[in-house]
C-alpha cells in the first residue's frame, strides 16, 4: 500500500515598512520549530509501516504453503464419505510447529486488537491454543465437555449430526472486560465454536473474533458465528 501523499504546511510571510530603519529588527512571533518544516518525517514513518506490512504479508503466505504441504488426508475416516484432514505432522516437527504459531500470530495481527486471553476447544484447540497465547502474552483458558472441568461451571449446548452436546467453562475462568480470542483446530458447521463464543459473553467478556487453522469453505459454518472469523487454510472442496 503506498503511503498517503503529505500535504505540507501553509507558511505565512508578512512584510512590514519602516521609516527609520533599525539595525535589529524585532521579532513579533517566535521562530518556526524546525520539525514543521520537515514532513519527510511522516512519510518515512509512514513508508517503513508499509513495507513491513508486505514482508509480513509475504512471510505469511510463505508459511502457509509449508504448513499446507504437511497436512495429510485420510479418505472414509471416521465414515464413510468423511475426508479427514490430519494435522498431526505439524507437531511431529518442531520447525513445523514454529511455522504454525508464527503464522497464527501473523493472522491474528489482522485483527488489530491484542486478546487478553486465548479460548481454546476441546480437544484438538490445546495442541497450539497455550503456545499461540505465549506468544501474544496471553493467558490461555480451556473450553471442555461438560462434566470435565472441576467448581462452578458455565454451559453452553450445540447441535451435532447425531444430538445435542455441551461445552463448559469454569465460571472464574475469564473476567468482565476482557478481550477474548477462540481458537480450534478447524471450522466445519461452526456449532462448537459459536457454543463457546456464546461462554465468553455470558461471563462478561468482550469476544474479539475466531482463529482456525482450516475451514471445510462449503459448510458454510462462520454464518453462525457473530464475531470477525480468521482462517489459516481453507480446504477441501464439496
Amino acid at each position: 500500500m503506498s503511503p498517503p501523499p503529505s500535504t505540507a504546511p501553509e507558511v505565512t510571510t508578512s512584510t512590514s515598512t519602516s521609516t527609520s530603519p533599525s539595525p535589529h529588527p524585532r521579532k513579533d512571533t517566535p521562530d518556526t520549530p524546525a520539525t514543521s518544516a520537515h514532513p519527510s518525517s511522516s512519510n518515512a514513518s509512514q513508508t517503513r509501516l508499509a513495507a513491513s506490512g508486505a514482508a509480513s504479508s509475504a512471510e505469511l503466505a510463505s508459511l502457509k504453503i509449508k504448513l499446507k504441504a504437511a497436512l495429510r488426508q485420510f479418505p472414509d475416516f471416521p465414515s464413510p464419505g468423511i475426508l479427514f484432514e490430519d494435522i498431526l505432522p505439524i507437531f511431529a516437527d518442531p520447525t513445523l510447529h514454529l511455522a504454525l504459531v508464527r503464522a497464527l500470530e501473523l493472522h491474528v495481527a489482522q485483527l488489530n486488537e491484542k486478546p487478553d486471553i486465548v479460548v481454546g476447544l476441546d480437544a484438538r484447540g490445546f495442541l497450539f491454543g497455550p503456545s499461540l497465547a505465549l506468544r501474544l502474552g496471553a493467558g490461555f483458558v480451556p473450553v471442555r465437555k461438560q462434566g470435565k472441568l472441576p467448581g462452578p461451571c458455565e454451559t453452553a449446548g450445540y447441535e451435532k449430526e447425531y444430538g445435542t452436546d455441551f461445552f463448559q467453562m469454569q465460571s472464574d475462568a475469564v473476567k468482565a472486560g476482557q478481550k477474548v480470542l477462540v481458537v480450534d483446530d478447524i471450522i466445519a458447521t461452526g456449532g462448537s465454536a459459536a457454543a463457546a463464543g456464546s461462554l465468553v459473553k455470558k461471563l462478561g467478556a468482550t469476544l474479539i473474533g475466531y482463529v482456525f487453522m482450516l475451514e471445510l469453505d462449503f459448510l458454510k459454518g462462520r454464518d453462525k458465528l457473530d464475531a470477525p472469523v480468521l482462517t489459516l487454510l481453507s480446504s477441501q472442496e464439496k
